[in-house]
């Protein structure tokens, strides 16, 4: 889903949801998502994303 490096952590223990900051059509972007598991197996689904803050910019950059 996103071009090169990506940031990844735990957001929220319950329900347990992580972010990711990375690029996506050259935009700097963050993502919350959840994984959570299907009949199929297991699945990452989404939460919500938006365009990075500029701390969660400076978090990518000083991480990657």
């Amino acid at each position: 889903m996103f071009e090169g490096v990506t940031l990844e952590g735990v957001k929220n223990d319950d329900p347990r949801q992580w972010f990711a900051i990375g690029f996506v059509k050259g935009k700097l972007v963050t993502v919350i998502y959840e994984e959570r598991k299907t009949e199929d197996g297991r699945c990452c689904w989404l939460v919500t994303y938006w365009n990075s803050t500029r701390a969660e910019r400076e978090l990518y950059e000083e991480n990657t």
